[in-house]
């Protein structure tokens, strides 16, 4: 699972947006599940299911690639 969320890590910028768009941001939703589970984060994990069902998620997706390289995804 690890390598899994490296490799979605180090993805150019613009691959990182395009994964991002409206179909294929459930590509971030399992990597927000992923990153919770090989965190041992319960918290995170109840997030990500969450918003995995929340259709809008695409457009905070995009800012934050923008704004940060990347998604956002809870940490404790």
């Amino acid at each position: 699972m690890k390598a899994f969320v490296t490799s979605l890590d180090n993805l150019p910028l613009l691959v990182k947006i395009i994964l991002a768009l409206p179909c294929l941001d459930v590509v971030w939703s399992i990597y927000r599940i992923v990153a919770a589970l090989d965190s041992k984060n319960m918290v995170g994990l109840i997030i990500a299911v969450i918003l995995l069902f929340i259709p809008i998620t695409w457009v905070f997706d995009i800012f934050m690639v923008v704004l940060r390289g990347g998604v956002w995804k809870y940490t404790a």
